[in-house]
């Protein structure tokens, strides 16, 4: 057994979080302003590309939900062989993720589109952007988990240093191409930064964890450290699953709306995305810092911990997102000269500040549930108003009252308050403290074996 590592604090987790989040939904807003240069259609084709490119990461989820926090309890335990174990295992079920999302996108491209009811006038340049996003698919499943390990570690400058790296270069590359390949050149640029993250990844892994990945390490799947990653991983990803199965059916009443209405949707959630990066770096940092204090059986800190940073978080999403309505004008000028599309994405943004505080219960209090080995409350709970509220409330309001996207911003609104008040709940009556001793348990007898 190794010693515990000191005990991390809330801010010097958070900012790097935040940033490198924030790099992320900025090539996204980037690449949503360039797509709309070149027209309408590419700017909705980008936009619809993408909503399914990220339903397909959350596969990706399955795994991911659960590495972070097997690696912070095991850290938190002084268990740094298992974490260890644990991160090696992730790297083989990370590849056969990824090659199995690549799949999907590059043979079910035209389907998966249809499904979303995607506009015949967009449907040909968003299936071209799918199936040449595919590569990125597999490079984002090794990256994603490879840096949730970066940050379980309290590496979180080194996790910003690879956005840094992988976002300059998509960006640099995309400006460069994007007006003479079109998507396509997108497309391209993403692989070419994912790939350079993933070489540095390899290279920050073996000089600040002393990980060195062995041939066997990017294909094998270990049974024991996997299970552990998987008893949180896969309500973790069922709950993802839901949500975003939901959401794509929400989509597709907002396409059967049509094209302007799904570019206005495009570029207001670009901007929608900005605003819960802050609530998501806490939630993200939450995690981390209750699977540390998970491990250490300190319980009472992180009851303390999350409370506190619900506040938080709950405060910074009410003026960031009041933030972005005042600034709706401008902010949407960017991407299109419409005044149609400009006139209801700053209606829409000013939905949104009733909507993100909502959220903020779900970004914080999720992730200190799973952190807390209390993984299955979040879907079981919350599955019936993301089908009914989110999904149902998009089309009932939006399509067959009539309200069209102010319609389907309410559903997303209710639903998020619903869920969250019912994680609020869960946390507040201390429903997940026994989940929590078990695992410190479990931990504790592993050490003493």
């Amino acid at each position: 057994m190794t010693a515990r590592l000191a005990r991390p604090r809330l801010f010097p987790l958070t900012w790097p979080l935040l940033l490198e989040l924030l790099l992320g939904i900025g090539i996204g807003v980037i690449g949503t302003a360039l797509a709309a240069r070149l027209s309408d259609n590419s700017g909705a084709a980008f936009g619809i590309a993408n909503q399914v490119f990220a339903a397909l990461f959350v596969l990706f989820r399955v795994i991911g939900a659960g590495v972070s926090v097997a690696v912070t309890q095991a850290l938190g335990a002084g268990r740094r062989e298992q974490a260890d174990a644990v991160a090696r295992a992730v790297v083989g079920a990370s590849t056969w993720l990824g090659l199995a999302g690549a799949g999907v996108a590059l043979a079910a491209a035209g389907p998966l589109l249809s499904l979303v009811n995607t506009p015949a006038e967009v449907a040909p340049l968003a299936r071209t952007l799918l199936q040449a996003l595919a590569p990125a698919l597999l490079l984002d499943a090794l990256n994603a988990n490879m840096s949730s390990v970066m940050r379980a570690h309290l590496r979180s400058r080194e996790a910003l240093l690879v956005v840094v790296v992988i976002q300059v270069v998509t960006l640099a590359l995309a400006l460069l191409v994007m007006p003479h390949l079109g998507l396509v050149g997108y497309a391209l640029a993403c692989v070419v930064g994912r790939g350079m993250g993933l070489g540095l990844h390899i290279t920050l892994w073996r000089a600040r964890l002393g990980l060195r990945l062995r041939a066997p390490d990017w294909w094998r799947l270990v049974r024991a450290p996997l299970a552990t990653v998987l008893h949180i991983g896969i309500p973790g990803a069922a709950e993802n699953i839901a949500w975003r199965a939901a959401f794509m059916m929400s989509l597709a009443a907002v396409a059967q709306l049509g094209a302007n209405a799904l570019a206005t949707h495009a570029y207001t959630m670009q901007l929608l995305h900005v605003i819960l990066m802050f609530s998501l770096a806490t939630g993200f940092a939450v995690e981390i810092l209750v699977g540390h204090m998970i491990g250490a059986g300190e319980l009472h800190a992180a009851h303390r911990l999350v409370r506190k940073s619900l506040a938080l978080g709950f405060a910074v999403a009410l003026v960031v997102a009041g933030g972005f309505a005042l600034a709706g004008p401008w902010l949407l000028s960017r991407f299109t000269s419409d005044p149609e599309i400009i006139a209801l994405g700053c209606t829409l943004l000013w939905w949104t500040v009733l909507l993100e505080p909502g959220r903020t219960f779900n970004l914080v209090v999720i992730n200190a549930l799973r952190a807390a080995g209390d993984a299955r409350y979040p879907v079981a709970a919350g599955a019936a108003s993301m089908a009914l509220v989110l999904a149902g409330g998009s089309w009932f309001l939006g399509l067959h009252l009539g309200w069209g996207l102010v319609g389907v911003w309410i559903a997303y609104a209710a639903d998020e308050w619903i869920r969250g008040l019912l994680m609020w709940r869960r946390w507040a009556t201390l429903g997940w403290l026994p989940h929590a001793r078990a695992a410190h348990r479990k931990l504790r007898q592993a050490g003493v074996g």
